[in-house]
């Protein structure tokens, strides 16, 4: 972890090269992160593959999905895969799950009616964890139903990595307050960010759920320049590129994109909104990302961390 005394922690979404993830694990950061599809629009990696390679190369941080489309695979394989890798890394791997449908042909591929992708996700979080037991279950489920199965040897974490919900809308919000350890939006304000903290918590507690140890975490593109906006206009051009749509209007909104001072006022506002544990893809639209990163850890995180500390003061 980082060495401040604040509740903040940083993560990184590294691509596959293992110099540059290695470089990356130097950094006073705590986590690095994998996202991925099967048949997305544009060339990606798997996320299983991916977290696989991020346990290899790493020794200190700890190593999540960003996301699993959970949906999209069996619960029994996923269950000895992540305990695999959490026994590979002595315990730091963190799984990141969302439901996809951003590219329905994945869907498609795959044989799974993308009407069900919500509620096979929520059959399977709770099975993960009786798989992650290491005894021998049987699931009398709707979508994964199996007799005397056994997946062993467990995860190190006890009761197995954290689940962290990752979505934009209320199912996914009330998928994070009933079944998940965690929420992971994304494409946020730090108010969008607020209020779905108070919806996730509202439904916790009518649920009688408590949300000790929850993990609040966001993810978050990100650019710093001295000129703020060439930040937003590479920032807006990235995300173009990944979601197919022009950026340029709602980069403000969306996006941690602008000058050290502009960009250390952003992310203050999500950790008052309730966000601790910041995700940082940087948005150089194909530049190099190290001027970007110096300028996080040299200038940005350390006000942040102060930020967090005078709120515990």
């Amino acid at each position: 972890m980082t060495s401040s005394a604040s509740d903040v922690r940083i993560g990184i979404v590294a691509g596959g090269d293992a110099r540059q993830v290695q470089e990356l694990e130097r950094r006073p950061i705590d986590s690095l992160w994998v996202g991925g599809h099967i048949a997305s629009r544009n060339p990606s990696p798997e996320a299983m593959v991916g977290l696989a390679r991020l346990a290899t190369l790493t020794e200190r941080v700890t190593v999540g999905t960003s996301i699993l489309l959970l949906p999209l695979y069996p619960p029994a394989l996923v269950a000895k895969q992540i305990a695999d890798l959490d026994r590979a890394t002595d315990g730091r791997v963190m799984l990141g799950i969302g439901i996809g449908g951003e590219y329905p042909q994945e869907l498609r591929a795959l044989d799974i009616p993308i009407e069900e992708r919500g509620r096979r996700t929520n059959e399977m979080i709770p099975l993960l964890r009786r798989l992650w037991t290491a005894t021998e279950i049987t699931h009398d489920g709707r979508y994964y139903p199996m007799v005397d199965v056994r997946i062993h040897p467990p995860p190190v974490q006890p009761g197995g990595p954290p689940i962290i919900v990752a979505g934009r809308k209320e199912p996914a919000m009330r998928r994070a307050a009933l079944l998940g350890d965690g929420w992971f939006p994304y494409l946020y304000s730090a108010r969008r960010y607020a209020d779905s903290a108070a919806t996730i918590r509202a439904a916790a507690d009518e649920a009688g759920r408590e949300l000790d140890g929850f993990h609040w975490l966001v993810w978050v593109f990100l650019n710093i320049n001295p000129d703020g906006d060439t930040a937003r206009e590479e920032a807006a051009r990235t995300m173009g590129g990944t979601y197919n749509q022009d950026f340029k209007p709602m980069v403000d909104h969306v996006a941690a994109a602008g000058t050290v001072a502009e960009v250390t006022t952003k992310l203050q506002g999500f950790y008052d909104a309730g966000a601790r544990h910041f995700v940082f893809m940087p948005a150089t639209a194909g530049g190099d990302q190290r001027p970007v990163l110096d300028r996080l850890f040299d200038q940005v995180t350390p006000a942040l961390h102060a930020h967090a500390a005078r709120a515990h003061e």
